[in-house]
């Protein structure tokens, strides 16, 4: 055989090589139905809404400015109903939690805070506590009902 022939074998041979690997991924990896992709997880718990009114903070101030600026806030927590009385029962400690969470802010930070951001920064403040006591939080979402800051 000459040597062209055997160039052209092994070079078709590669060719096929190629194209078998190529089928058999996709064919293995990509040929798979729609089914069979994670669904998103959907919450079937039912909820109760627990209200815990006038969390009043006094804002900071920057240096030698007024004290006489405050906060006044209302949360309203999105509770599993089997944890609604737990959750209940532990409203003296979130009062707490929220206080010593925004009193750390000054007026000039907490009247750029809109209310998603104010939201978030209060359910990481009450995860950071309950994390560190191994505990998991009696909600499962904080909100804001009602903010008023003079």
């Amino acid at each position: 055989m000459s040597k062209k022939l055997w160039i052209s074998l092994a070079a078709g041979a590669f060719v096929l090589l190629g194209a078998g690997s190529g089928f058999a991924a996709w064919h293995f990896m990509g040929n798979k139905p729609a089914t069979e992709q994670a669904a998103p997880e959907i919450d079937t718990r039912e909820y109760r809404y627990v209200s815990l009114d006038k969390v009043i903070v006094m804002l900071r101030a920057r240096e030698g400015g007024p004290l006489s600026n405050y906060m006044a806030v209302d949360l309203v927590f999105k509770t599993p109903v089997k944890e609604e009385a737990m959750a209940k029962q532990q409203l003296p400690k979130l009062r707490s939690l929220a206080v010593a969470a925004l009193s750390e802010l000054t007026l000039e930070r907490a009247s750029m805070l809109s209310i998603p951001e104010l939201t978030d920064f209060l359910q990481k403040a009450y995860g950071e506590s309950f994390s560190r006591e191994s505990r998991e939080a009696p909600f499962a979402e904080v909100m804001v009902g009602r903010l008023v800051i003079e």
